[in-house]
């Protein structure tokens, strides 16, 4: 690296300032001292200086420096504390071994050991520690921060990704900076790999270790040789480089490969893994849309260390991201439920791949002809006329017709959405593990997941509430195909079902479970650093809802990232073809994964949406009051005040009833999406509009997507 005259003068004349000013801090381990002299936590410094507990780790390790008004602050506080506990200098009297008890072992906190050095590359340079400008994130309103953190592995000391910007800076998750000066991608990848110490442990024990990440930015992009943006037809997130792009050549001719995806704005660079060891680098470039702004609202705009810190919070708790949150949801599922372990054969003594109990295996598994898409090969190979399953969710509006007078009165629609309905849904979710099977006029069994074909269109059920049976509400006209938790329901409601035939699978097992426990533990968890807790009365509740987007735009983008993630997640275990050369009846690259599971994405939904009319059936109980319209998870209700504290129901003590709607942060309880005047949800339903939808804006969350 070279550097101006005039750069390396500014650069003594900083350092000399630094020394005469008193701003050079003590060295890393008297700051570990001082802090535990005082009983100090390092989430408490890290509160107190508004900073994250990695940075401060890092500033004590001597990783990386504070700067700016963070680095007077922090000399202040170390000044202060050494006063009060001031080091003892006195020299120690030897032993009878001729051994002084300062070259004895010592009990007093030590310094955490630097990372061992790694090797450098040709033509890039050394790692070097920076501190992270110190750009404020959030509102200065304090808020309570969890000091959760991944357990530290020695192999990935700076974190499972980096932001890299024009300038070679490479900002990583947890405050450090890195100097990375490669020029072309190759030399990007192999820096990545050999000298940069990112990555993460693996989730599972059967598992792999997820690959490092880097993100560009638009002008780093450039710099590799990169088109600044991706232009075409199609959307950008579909674009691909040629294979003639030099960027393309280049990789070829250094002997890394592309996925069959290609370059695009989520590429994978790997060669093939030798003595078990994967070499694999995951790029996303974020001018060419890699961070939807749906899904990371506010994200794309932020700086790269901003970006790092984002991202790095949603690795910690959910996965390293890998694609789209779609992508990273269904990746996530694989990482938790490994296809495959360690199992030895019996003949040749040698360790080889064995299923895994509890996944879905290695191979790809058709589905039955109804819950396949009507383009799959098994149903066009077929002529398959038998129909398909339609279990979707809820878009439901009340005939105006069936408004009372007293109704149409309340001055007040609140729409009260279910936190993460899906994710709620997949708790304790009992699926088929393996295939198909048909069975002609089956007994009805709800703990055998599978699809029925079965009349339920003889149920009479009170008009004012959607049908439990279609996603539109509407009465069911003959039989029809549906998931077990739809039948399961009827039953529960009293009737008599009769299946007239059944694809089942006899092999069933709780797939999702630790899927589930990993996202909502990272969404309560995100809730809370957004001050949204588990302990906040209702009336509470309200109002840190009310306010949590502007508490911290970091945390908001972090939580919107993990609801697109169940959503995606769930949605893409149907994904459909894409392409404009699809013909019907042609396999299509998601059929050749085991997680094109479209039977598990039904009983997901059919699963939330049985929980939705159960509560809607409870609340007409408690309370005499039946929703206006049903989108997804939000359904609204007339309303005599704007909050629905005016109508939940509530025990004489002041304690919500069970069974009906709640409020709270937990997945599955209901929050308020929006508030509109009754008179303009009567105006909409009388013009077939859906006030629902309305109230959820471009109702991007209403569906679980099935794409990217």
């Amino acid at each position: 690296m070279t550097h101006q005259p005039e750069e390396l003068f500014t650069a003594v004349d900083s350092l000399l300032a630094a020394v005469d000013g008193g701003k050079v801090l003590p060295a890393p381990g008297e700051r570990v001292r001082l802090r535990e002299a005082a009983g100090l936590t390092p989430a408490a410094v890290a509160q107190a200086l508004g900073v994250r507990v990695p940075s401060i780790t890092a500033w004590e390790a001597g990783r990386a420096e504070p700067k700016g008004e963070r680095l007077e602050a922090y000399r202040r506080l170390l000044e202060g504390l050494a006063q009060r506990y001031p080091a003892t200098a006195q020299p120690a009297p030897a032993d009878d071994s001729g051994t002084s008890a300062a070259d004895a072992p010592s009990t007093a906190p030590r310094p955490a050991p630097e990372s061992p050095p790694l090797p450098a590359l040709r033509d890039t340079a050394p790692i070097s520690h920076r501190s992270q400008p110190d750009r404020p994130l959030s509102s200065p309103r304090p808020v309570a921060r969890k000091a959760a953190k991944a357990a530290f592995d020695p192999r990935f000391p700076h974190g499972p990704l980096a932001v890299l910007d024009g300038d070679g800076s490479a900002y990583c998750a947890d405050g450090i900076v890195l100097d990375c000066l490669a020029r072309t991608v190759p030399e990007l990848v192999e820096w990545t790999l050999a000298e940069s110490g990112l990555g993460a442990p693996r989730l599972h024990r059967y598992g792999k270790d997820p690959d490092p990440l880097i993100v560009l930015t638009a002008a780093a992009a450039v710099k590799l040789g990169l088109p600044e943006r991706l232009e075409g037809p199609e959307q950008r997130r579909s674009l691909r480089l040629p294979a003639d792009h030099p960027v393309v050549k280049q990789v070829t001719k250094a002997k890394w490969k592309l996925t069959q995806r290609g370059f695009g704005p989520w590429a994978r660079i790997y060669r093939p893994a030798q003595a078990g060891k994967r070499q694999c680098v995951q790029l996303a470039v974020l001018s060419w849309d890699a961070l939807d702004s749906r899904a990371w609202p506010g994200v794309p705009e932020m700086g790269p260390a901003d970006i790092a810190r984002v991202l790095g919070v949603y690795a910690q708790r959910v996965i390293t991201p890998r694609g789209s949150t779609a992508v990273s949801g269904l990746e996530l599922m694989t990482a938790l439920r490994p296809p495959t372990r360690a199992v030895q054969d019996r003949t040749t003594g040698n360790w080889v791949p064995g299923h895994n109990p509890g996944s879905l295996g290695s191979e790809p598994v058709d589905p039955a002809p109804p819950e396949a898409t009507q383009e799959h090969p098994v149903v066009v190979g077929t002529g398959w006329t038998g129909g398909f399953l339609d279990e979707e969710a809820y878009q439901w509006v009340r005939d105006v017709d069936l408004l009372t007078g007293e109704e149409a009165a309340l001055p007040w629609a609140v729409g009260l959405d279910l936190n993460t309905a899906f994710l709620a849904a997949a708790a304790r979710l009992v699926v088929g593990l393996s295939g198909p099977e048909y069975v002609k006029h089956p007994a009805f069994d709800k703990r055998i997941p599978g699809s029925w074909l079965v009349d339920l269109s003889r149920i009479e059920l009170d008009p004012r509430l959607p049908s439990p049976f279609t996603p539109s509400g509407l009465r069911p006209e003959g039989p029809a195909w549906y998931q077990t938790h739809t039948v399961a329901y009827a039953q529960e409601l009293g009737y008599d079902v009769q299946p007239i035939e059944a694809y089942l699978r006899r092999e069933t097992g709780a797939y999702l479970d630790p899927w589930h426990d990993r996202l909502k533990t990272a969404y309560v968890d995100t809730l809370a650093d957004l001050g949204v807790t588990t302990d906040l009365d209702d009336a509470a509740f309200l109002q840190a809802m009310e306010l949590h987007k502007q508490v911290d735009p970091a945390s908001a983008a972090v939580l919107a990232a993990i609801k697109a993630t169940v959503k995606g997640g769930v949605g893409k275990l149907r994904e459909r073809p894409q392409g404009r050369h699809y013909k019907d009846g042609e396999r299509w690259p998601a059929l050749e994964r085991p997680t094109w599971r479209p039977d598990i994405r039904a009983a997901v939904i059919s699963k939330a949406r049985v929980n939705m009319h159960r509560k809607m059936l409870n609340m007409a109980k408690m309370t005499g009051l039946y929703p206006l319209a049903v989108l997804s998870d939000c359904v609204v209700y007339p309303s005599p005040g704007r909050s629905p504290l005016d109508f939940l129901p509530y025990s004489a003590d002041g304690k919500p009833i069970p069974g009906a709607f709640r409020l709270g942060s937990t997945p599955g309880l209901a929050k308020v999406e929006g508030v509109q005047a009754m008179a303009w949800a009567v105006d909409v339903m009388e013009q077939g509009l859906n006030p629902a939808r309305h109230i959820k804006g471009d109702g991007h969350d209403a569906s679980v997507d099935e794409g990217e």
